[in-house]
């Protein structure tokens, strides 16, 4: 059983494992990490271990992700060196939802979740709802599973969609970008597709404890017949019933942590999210105010208890790079505001640089000490019973006469007599109150 307001750490399984292997002089696999790694996991205090990209990559979005233009412009800025061989492809254009030789099959995997369970850490590992890879075998076996155009739509748009076989697959895509060329677009308006990707549900729930379900609010009715009605035609009728809540209920021993933006956020919990990201605190902290920063936090507990918060992850830029003068108070806010509490691969030793997904070699950086030690004592805190059994309030910070009060947040945690008072300054000054 988790805590209340957990403490997850993201590691990009692909170089992780490289620089595992690097250390070690030998190849390491998920099986063969060393047990001082986990240890060091599980000592920092965190409840979930969240293993980004095991799953079976596909070699068409490998192919198109080393000659990509843009990504190699990318791969060049972040590792000069770089060969194909450090580019696996892109995590989230997968081919099957078996864990990639290079994690070492479900051996690897189901390894590094007895692990982490010896040591009391859950695994988390992706779903990605929205599409696979080009090469998925329902592509050539099931085809009806994903969106699919025609002649027309080929020749019209033909960056949107890809002949596989007698069909016309449609790219994966949300509505507000350009299409994803490396993944196929799955159909959440036939019931078989739905079934299909239920059932990859209950066989990851066979090996880990909780799924981080990329770009979770595409599924949803309203915003699928939105983004595909005009290929769909009058060929699907919208479901009556949304997804969500019937994959949540076929596997319930997973703990779901939902990608989501647009104001969805709510819309998912009700459907039985655990947790949802908090990208709009994340924006707020860039370039918001303290007031505006504080009428965030004004949320009803039970939707903001189940806000996944967080300062960096694999889309996000680096922390120690875009927050700037507002890092110290951010981190303190990260670990203790209530809800999920989400770390990056890298974040606590200050990294700057921001690698591309499609890389599976990072490039070696130095430690910051200010900031090691920063997240040391945070994480040390924050172990403490207080901050995940107590009770949160936001508490009014007084007129200190000169108006930089207005650059300061206060909040307490209370727990069978105890109190602990967080206040953060997120102006560029000293500030009283």
């Amino acid at each position: 059983m988790t805590r209340p307001h957990p403490h997850l750490l993201e590691l990009a399984a692909w170089p992780w494992l490289d620089r595992l292997s690097r250390k070690a002089g030998q190849l390491i696999r998920l099986e063969d990490v060393p047990g001082r790694e986990w240890d060091t996991i599980a000592t920092q205090g965190f409840d979930y271990v969240y293993l980004m990209g095991v799953w079976e990559r596909s070699l068409l979005g490998r192919w198109l992700a080393r000659v990509d233009a843009d990504l190699r412009r990318e791969y060049d800025r972040v590792l000069p060196d770089w060969s194909d061989e450090d580019i696996p492809g892109s995590p989230y254009c997968i081919s099957a939802y078996v864990p990639d030789g290079r994690m070492g099959g479900w051996t690897g995997l189901d390894g590094a979740r007895a692990a982490l369970h010896a040591r009391g850490v859950q695994l988390v590992v992706d779903f990605v709802p929205n599409h696979t890879g080009f090469d998925h075998p329902w592509v050539l076996t099931h085809p009806e599973r994903y969106v699919l155009g025609d002649e027309d739509d080929l020749s019209t748009a033909p960056d949107d969609f890809r002949r596989v076989g007698r069909a016309v697959v449609a790219c994966g895509r949300d509505p507000y970008f350009p299409p994803w060329r490396d993944v196929a677009q799955l159909n959440y308006f036939n019931p078989d597709t739905r079934s299909a990707m239920i059932g990859v549900l209950r066989e990851i729930a066979a090996h880990a404890d909780a799924v981080r379900c990329d770009m979770a609010m595409l599924a949803l009715n309203d915003v699928f017949d939105r983004t595909w009605r005009p290929v769909l035609r009058n060929r699907w009728a919208p479901a009556t019933a949304e997804f969500w809540p019937d994959a949540i209920s076929a596997a319930p021993s997973l703990t779901y942590v939902a990608e989501v933006y647009w104001d969805l956020e709510w819309t998912l919990q009700q459907q039985g999210f655990h947790f949802t990201y908090d990208k709009r605190l994340l924006d707020r902290l860039h370039g918001g105010s303290a007031r505006e920063i504080r009428g965030h936090l004004l949320a009803d507990s039970p939707f903001r208890d189940r806000l996944t918060r967080f300062l960096e992850n694999h889309d996000e830029p680096r922390s120690a790079v875009s927050l700037r003068h507002r890092l110290g108070a951010a981190a303190t806010m990260l670990v203790t505001l209530p809800g999920m509490r989400f770390f990056f691969d890298g974040q606590l030793d200050g990294a700057r640089i921001k690698p591309p997904v499609q890389l599976g070699k990072w490039p070696d950086e130095p430690v910051v000490p200010l900031v090691r030690e920063m997240y040391e004592r945070l994480l040390a805190a924050t172990w403490d019973s207080l901050f995940h059994e107590g009770d949160w309030q936001l508490i009014e910070v007084g007129d200190g006469g000169d108006s930089t009060d207005a650059d300061l947040i206060a909040w307490e945690w209370r727990l069978e007599g105890r109190l602990a008072v967080v206040v953060v300054n997120l102006g560029a000054g000293m500030a009283q109150g």
